[in-house]
């Protein structure tokens, strides 16, 4: 047997996933939870494991092995940083491997490259497809201090540490030549992920499981959805880091302020820098934000791209209601619908992308594609703002589920009628209610359902 790396293996459980509902380290793929399958492979590497998690008492059935330490965050809620920083306070050994608790494919492999690596270095990292993989990497006990600056100005990404510390970065090749399918940087992030890890499951059982094969350079007829991390800035402020589509990435930003509510004057626009490289982007304006209590509480969204908002239901019923006098026919909502799928190139080859446009004057003026449904909209309403294109008596369509985020961006808008070929929540139909918007749901195949304000759908 090799011997163990003097390293303690942090497994970052974090809690409750807004996304899916429940604590995603509990789930179980072939009777074990992921927190379990984790730990034990890490377990075989490194000399001492234990658990980071916001909610100790839900890992009290987790099956983890005997020798595994539960610690709860010094101070919960303050994301992957804050676990890394527990982490780092509570390791027994002057290294630490941090591991998100949903990466159960963890190869040994992997781990004794990092390890070979370190050098002088105070963390060595792993760079793939999309950047550095700071939630699979090795961190010296040198970085707390840091870290924990970090975290007390506000910061809450372990990738923020990265650029505060010196670093080894172990490139793509180097990662195949030890893993060589990259399992060990799958997750699962969603009921579907699970649902094929479980597929995988059976078929290492001897089950019988279909399987597709596709060539590396043919993974999707259109190639697969392309996602980066960007970082919004206004202000000299670090706003929010979303996961996006790495075009138009100016309107993106500032469609985002805009329907965030936190920029309201055109006038005071300065400029909008972006580094596509890096995934920043730099909004430069004259106007006051109010970092004290606009960005208070982030609330992470049920959508897909890890949307952010800073409205909260509550904050969205003191919104002004849209009074717009705008009226329309079924047939122009179809019409406008078909107008946006002609226009949606990305959405329609790799069917992993959503689209989402703005009419004005009864035809579709601009259109937007991303991986999330929040960030398309905020492209949309972004080049709108930039352009001085009047949204008030204009009409938004979606390809993507209404949710009470969505409506809160068209209120800000004061777009009077938000059209989907999806569903909508009662949440969104509550609000848009409240709000005078008409919101229209399943429009497609000849049908569509009117949820709130039908008086300006004319029959």
């Amino acid at each position: 047997m090799l011997h163990r790396l003097p390293v303690t293996a942090a497994v970052l459980a974090g809690g409750r996933s807004r996304r899916m509902g429940l604590d995603k380290a509990l789930l179980r793929i072939g009777g074990r939870t992921l927190v379990a399958r984790v730990a034990e492979a890490v377990g075989a590497v490194c000399a001492h494991v234990l658990v980071v998690t916001n909610r100790p008492d839900a890992l009290a059935d987790a099956g983890l092995p005997a020798d595994v330490s539960v610690v709860g965050d010094e101070v919960p809620h303050l994301g992957p940083l804050g676990g890394l920083v527990a982490a780092l306070t509570h390791a027994q050994d002057p290294w630490i491997l941090a591991v998100a608790a949903d990466m159960p494919w963890i190869q040994p492999e992997v781990i004794r490259l990092l390890w070979e690596r370190r050098a002088d270095a105070d963390a060595v990292v792993p760079v793939g497809d999309n950047g550095p993989e700071p939630l699979l990497a090795l961190y010296s006990r040198r970085c707390l201090p840091t870290a924990q600056r970090l975290l007390d100005e506000g910061h809450r990404r372990p990738a923020d540490l990265l650029d505060a510390v010196q670093i080894v970065e172990v490139p793509l090749d180097d990662l195949r030549a030890a893993d060589p399918d990259l399992r060990s940087f799958e997750n699962v992030n969603t009921p579907e992920e699970l649902a094929e890890a479980q597929h995988a499951n059976a078929a290492s059982a001897g089950r019988a499981v279909r399987i597709t094969a596709i060539g590396e350079d043919r993974r999707h007829p259109g190639g697969l959805p392309v996602e980066r991390q960007v970082t919004i800035y206004a202000g000299g402020t670090e706003i929010a880091t979303v996961q996006a589509s790495p075009g138009h990435l100016d309107e993106l930003a500032v469609g985002f302020l805009v329907s965030e509510g936190l920029i309201t004057d055109r006038d005071g626009l300065d400029a909008v820098e972006v580094d596509g490289r890096r995934g920043l982007v730099f909004v430069k304006t004259s106007e006051a934000i109010d970092v004290t209590s606009e960005l208070r509480t982030r609330y992470f969204t049920s959508g897909c791209g890890k949307g952010v908002t800073f409205a909260s239901v509550g904050h969205a019923k003191d919104l002004v209601p849209v009074r717009g006098a705008l009226h329309l026919r079924p047939e122009a909502i179809a019409t406008m619908m078909a107008e946006m799928g002609d226009s949606s190139a990305a959405h329609k080859s790799t069917g992993g992308m959503h689209a989402c446009a703005l009419a004005t004057g009864g035809a579709v003026v601009i259109v937007r594609e991303d991986i999330g449904r929040h960030n398309a909209l905020d492209k949309v309403l972004g080049r709108a703002w930039l352009d001085g294109v009047p949204t008030e008596d204009s009409v938004i369509l979606t390809t993507g589920r209404i949710s009470y985020e969505m409506v809160i961006k068209a209120a800000r808008a004061s777009a009077p009628i938000v059209v989907s070929a999806k569903a909508v929540t009662d949440l969104a139909a509550e609000i848009a209610d409240v709000l005078g918007i008409t919101v229209v749901g399943y429009a497609r195949g000849g049908g569509m359902t009117v949820y709130t304000h039908a008086e300006r759908i004319d029959s």
